[in-house]
């Protein structure tokens, strides 16, 4: 332990404290293995914000060709009752495909909740041990 007197001030310094150097690869590894479940968070919002916007485009897909069809029967149709029927028919088509669509959405919220808790719980898990040791 050194002392160090400044103006009537006794300052003790740790020096086998103060002894280590300063070594980066360290820093960077434990920034690394600290923002580790932050980065892979970051990947799946990626992977299922895409997952999302092709199920949107997929809805919309499915409107476009719901509407051509409504217009194509009402150029084809040569009666009012054919008319009726077919546009039932695409009216039957069109609802299975969104309700499809809608049991694909609630598979990939689920999957997003359960990878959001996933992802609490391994930052729970690495706090716990700095704590500790703090």
């Amino acid at each position: 332990m050194s002392v160090i007197q400044y103006r009537h001030l006794e300052l003790k310094i740790m020096t086998d404290r103060n002894d280590r150097t300063f070594d980066p690869n360290n820093v960077l590894a434990a920034a690394r293995e600290a923002f580790a479940p932050v980065l892979k968070a970051q990947q799946d919002s990626f992977k299922t914000f895409e997952r999302l916007a092709r199920l949107q485009y997929a809805v919309a897909g499915d409107v476009l060709e719901s509407g051509l069809s409504r217009v194509n029967a009402s150029f084809l149709a040569t009666t009012a009752s054919e008319l009726l029927n077919k546009h039932t028919e695409l009216n039957t088509q069109f609802v299975d495909k969104l309700r499809a669509r809608a049991e694909e959405f609630a598979a990939v919220t689920s999957e997003i909740q359960a990878k959001f808790a996933q992802f609490g719980t391994e930052i729970a898990a690495k706090a716990v041990p700095a704590r500790k040791a703090a």
